[in-house]
Order: structure tokens, then sequence, then C-alpha cells
């Protein structure tokens, strides 16, 4: 596992936004983890997420792109991060677009903030965590409808590696649907073969019983 993979997993625990315990999830089903990206609120955190994200899109699609796109509305602040740290650590100037949930009619009207999107851009989709798929079948549709760009891929931060409508997982089910590539930043199996049983921060967060309960949760909900 690459060093910076490692690096994430800790800075998640760290904010605060990766837990373990007992949650119930918007779809119901009953969760021995929980990641939450609205925990990243401050400065210094969202430099270092921009960092990760540029470099797990710089391992999965390289610099051959235009823009970066954050669904409204917690992708918004992703792709902002995101496009600072890609022009600071790879020297390229990505712009930056994401959309409003309202068209404004008024001032900076439309639906876009941040760039407009012009015939033949390279998108990469910017997101936390993709469960269903059903922000990019939104998002989709906006894209197109502005210009014919190209979507190039989509990278969330952690890869739940559960079923989604079908049997497959939801970034692989998108990446079927809509022929792009999809990719993360960490998957839970390495957070889990990561953390498994080693102290950190003088506690250990993934114990026998926590990783039972890991197993037991993707042994129903998996996807094969």
């Amino acid at each position: 596992m690459e060093q910076y993979k490692k690096e994430f997993i800790e800075f998640m625990v760290d904010s605060n936004v990766l837990k373990f315990g007992e949650f119930t999830l918007k779809s119901g089903r009953k969760s021995p983890f929980f990641m939450n990206a609205g925990a990243y609120v401050t400065g210094s955190q969202l430099r270092r997420l921009g960092e990760y994200y540029a470099k797990a899109v710089y391992d999965n699609y390289g610099a051959d792109f235009d823009v970066f796109f954050g669904p409204a509305y917690k992708g918004i602040p992703l792709a902002v991060t995101t496009a600072i740290a890609f022009s600071e650590l790879y020297g390229k100037e990505i712009r930056y677009c994401s959309n409003r949930k309202e068209v404004k009619d008024h001032g900076d009207t439309g639906i876009l903030l941040g760039s407009s999107l012009n015939d033949g851009d390279r998108v990469v989709i910017i997101e936390d965590v993709t469960t269903s798929g059903k922000s990019i079948e939104e998002t989709f549709p906006i894209l197109k409808a502005q210009a014919d760009v190209e979507v190039v891929g989509l990278m969330v931060s952690l890869n739940r590696q559960e079923r989604g409508k079908t049997q497959m997982n939801a970034l692989a089910e998108i990446r079927e649907t809509y022929g792009i590539k999809t990719g993360a930043i960490v998957t839970m199996e390495e957070v889990t073969e990561h953390l498994y049983n080693r102290e950190y921060n003088g506690r250990i967060l993934i114990d026998d019983g926590i990783k039972a309960k890991i197993d037991a949760y993707y042994e129903q909900y998996g996807a094969k």
C-alpha cells in the first residue's frame, strides 16, 4: 500500500471523519463504521485533504484533463482544494467547476459555479463517498447540458466496497453504466488491513470484535 494511503487512513481517524462502532446509514443498513467528510472543517485539514485527492487523481488519471467538477454541496470544497493542491504538486492549472442546487436568475446567473464548461473539456468528478450512485445520475445530465464534455473519471475518498443497486459496488456500477474510470483514495479493505490489531494513538481501532462485525457486514452487504 502506498505511503500516502496509510497517512490518509490515519488522517481520517485524526479528523474524526472515520469512526467505528454501530451506525445506521441512510439505506437503513447497520454499519460497524461510518465516514463523514463534513468533519473536515479547518484550513489545515482541507489543505491535506486536497493533497491526498490530488495524488490519487494523478495516480489514476495523470494530468491530461481540464476541470475538477464538485457536485453540490459536499463536492464544492473538495473540488476547490483538489485544484489548489494539483497546481502546487504537479504544476498544472486545473479549472474548478460546480453546480448550484437552484438556478440563479440574477447577477452571476446559471446553474454553474466557478469555471464555465467548454466543448471538448475533459472532466474529473470529485466526491466524498458514493454508495448508491445517485449523485452521479444527477451530475451527468448537468455536465452534458452545459457543453460537449468528456468525463474522464470519478474520484472519491473511500470505496466502501458494498453492493449498490446490483451485486456490484457502486463505483463498479458507475463504471459500467457510464463507461468512465472510477477510483478512490483508499478502499475499506485497505483501511481494515492498515488498522487491524494495530495500536494507533494509544488504542486499537479495529480489534478482533470490530473486525468480526466488519466481516459480518460484508458477508451480508459486500459487493460480489
